[in-house]
């Protein structure tokens, strides 16, 4: 059910991914940010990202990933169909694993200001709201300011030689 994400994996984490972005971004986002934001960057994205990424498998298909680079939970998306049925849990419970045996003591991550689904979701699962911060999103032309809150909570550290497989 959860496990490393692979190459062939990329087209429905961009899928996904695209979905939930927007469900939570639109609205609440520069517009530079959106303009950017197409089917390819996401398609680009995923794949530049899949050794970094793991994912949660229901009936043979991807249901959910989360991706997470150092101390950061980078990325964390359920397909929505799959929404409040557990797998969002899942894939926070693994990145914090992750951050952990990757030897950080707190993990961290940025929610848009706007996306209140995605705030009460991460207090629900005992993150805590740092306050608001300007977070750089990669843009074609650069980096584009997106006001978000970050969020933050301590993770047990795993002995060195815990490092998952997920690093290839």
């Amino acid at each position: 059910m959860l496990r490393p994400a692979s190459p062939n994996d990329a087209e429905r984490i961009a899928e996904i991914w695209q979905r939930g972005w927007r469900d939570g971004h639109l609205g609440h986002v520069p517009e530079a940010l959106v303009a950017v934001r197409s089917a390819s960057s996401f398609r680009t994205r995923a794949l530049e990202r899949i050794d970094a990424t793991m994912v949660v498998d229901i009936d043979k298909a991807v249901a959910g990933f989360v991706t997470v680079i150092d101390d950061e939970v980078e990325q964390v998306y359920v397909s929505k169909e799959r929404r409040s049925t557990g797998v969002g849990d899942l894939l926070l419970a693994e990145a914090e694993r992750l951050v952990g045996a990757g030897g950080y003591r707190r993990a961290w991550l940025a929610v848009v200001s706007g996306n209140t689904r995605a705030r009460r979701f991460y207090a629900r699962n005992g993150w805590m709201d740092e306050g608001l911060f300007d977070y750089p999103a990669d843009a074609v032309t650069g980096s584009v300011l997106v006001p978000c809150h970050r969020y933050v909570k301590p993770v047990a550290r795993q002995p060195t030689g815990c490092r998952p497989s997920l690093l290839r």
